[in-house]
């Protein structure tokens, strides 16, 4: 096996690492690490991986069959795992993760088609942006946790997350402050870091539902000259038996 496949497989194994950190109640400072900094440290790490088995891979000429198909696999693992997890510790809205995991399973699933048909749709700018987007509200909304939440980590004690926009606006306040002050305490800090969080979700929808949309529009511009090819080959079969039928009679009439 070589590096970046190594690489690939080692983001996977770290997941149930990520999970058991963000979803179990640990000591305050566990290893003599705060827990959101931990699952912080394991989540950047992971992501960091994801850039550096495809950089690997290309610069050594080690691309393979095995690593195509398993980063994605990894990618999707990583980051549906970091997202239900932030869920589950109410820092992020279900509905917006839902969008998110489900554009995952839907392109996933036009990926599959694509290649039993025999061309390949390749990932977009737009997609790109959305994985770059999803790391960074991932990572503001780890920092913006605290511990103690019934699952692991919560919102900071200022921020109502059941309340809409209330993130936004305890944000707004504490860059009002800061700007003001030219000083931030630890919890306007971490007020800020969920507030920019939660507004960089909504980007991360929207990089999700357009770049859904590309892989759409590729699919049916690729299965649309498909079909015309076909239907091109078709009609010259039908002339050929046509002309061929035409052949046959006149050599039958003589």
């Amino acid at each position: 096996m070589n590096l970046p496949n190594a690489l690939t497989l080692s983001r996977i194994f770290i997941v149930p690492l990520l999970v058991v950190v963000l979803l179990t109640k640990l000591p305050s400072e566990w290893v003599g690490v705060p827990q959101q900094l931990l699952g912080l440290t394991i989540f950047i790490g992971a992501s960091i991986t994801d850039w550096l088995d495809g950089f690997i891979a290309r610069r050594r000429g080690q691309v393979s069959t095995l690593g195509i198909l398993l980063d994605p696999i990894a990618d999707k693992l990583l980051i549906s795992a970091a997202l239900v997890s932030l869920v589950e510790n109410k820092l992020a809205p279900a509905w917006a993760i839902v969008i998110i995991i489900g554009r995952e399973f839907a392109v996933s699933g036009l990926r599959s088609i694509a290649a039993a048909e025999g061309f390949t749709i390749s990932a977009s700018k737009k997609a790109k942006l959305k994985m770059l987007s999803q790391v960074v509200a991932i990572t503001l909304l780890i920092l913006g946790s605290v511990p103690g939440g019934p699952s692991g980590l919560q919102p900071p004690p200022r921020v109502r997350p059941d309340v809409s926009f209330a993130s936004f606006q305890e944000a707004s306040a504490v860059i009002a402050s800061t700007l003001r002050d030219r000083t931030i305490d630890a919890e306007g800090f971490r007020v800020l870091c969920y507030g920019l969080g939660r507004f960089m979700l909504w980007i991360v929808v929207v990089f999700a539902l357009l770049s859904m949309y590309d892989y759409f529009t590729k699919f049916y511009g690729k299965v649309r000259d498909r079909i015309e090819v076909r239907e091109r080959r078709r009609i010259r079969l039908l002339k050929k038996r046509k002309r061929r039928t035409a052949t046959a009679v006149q050599r039958n009439s003589v």
